[in-house]
């Protein structure tokens, strides 16, 4: 199986890329095929309804997101909601998301908004019959220290979480 985990945050090295790089660390400890999309590397077009199907990386992002089984979204919260970078991420790449297995890494500043995910998972198995793994790591700002995870506990969920993911793309695979 492929893995793709998406660092959604617009700020270099943040806390929900800390998140993305410490999972897909666990997908390659593990054996697995894993890629860390950071998508602050990236020129990504906003979903305009016209222009962006044409520009070179929403194909990039497409190929990638088609290529796999299993997707990681890591994503800074904002204002109780997934950031707007992972909402136009997955407008511009659209239809590759039938079918794929999905998890979330949320990184907020405060500990109340941890059903800010669910709005966005949704939509995902709605619009595109993902499906979505009823386990993900929602951490706040005292998880992280110096750009790296540091709350043992959260550390043992990301684990959990892309163990998770491989067992339920093994298990929807396999028949």
């Amino acid at each position: 199986m492929k893995y793709l985990i998406i660092s959604s945050g617009l700020r270099k090295q943040g806390n929900s890329w800390a998140m993305a790089s410490l999972c897909c660390k666990r997908f390659q400890e593990s054996g697995e095929e894993a890629e860390l999309l950071a998508l602050s590397d990236h020129e990504m077009p906003y979903c305009d309804g016209k222009t962006y199907v044409d520009h070179p990386t929403t194909q990039l992002f497409r190929d990638k997101v088609g290529a796999v089984q299993g997707i990681i979204l890591a994503t800074p919260v904002y204002n109780f909601d997934a950031n707007s970078a992972a909402k136009n991420f997955i407008e511009i790449t659209g239809q590759v998301w039938e079918n794929k297995v999905v998890g979330f890494l949320c990184a907020a500043g405060g500990d109340k908004s941890y059903m800010s995910i669910m709005a966005l998972a949704n939509s995902l198995m709605l619009d595109f019959r993902c499906v979505i793994i009823p386990r993900f790591v929602y951490a706040s700002s005292s998880a992280f220290s110096n750009g790296a995870v540091t709350d043992a506990t959260v550390v043992d969920r990301i684990y959990e979480l892309s163990d998770e993911l491989v067992r339920f793309t093994t298990s929807l695979n396999s028949s």
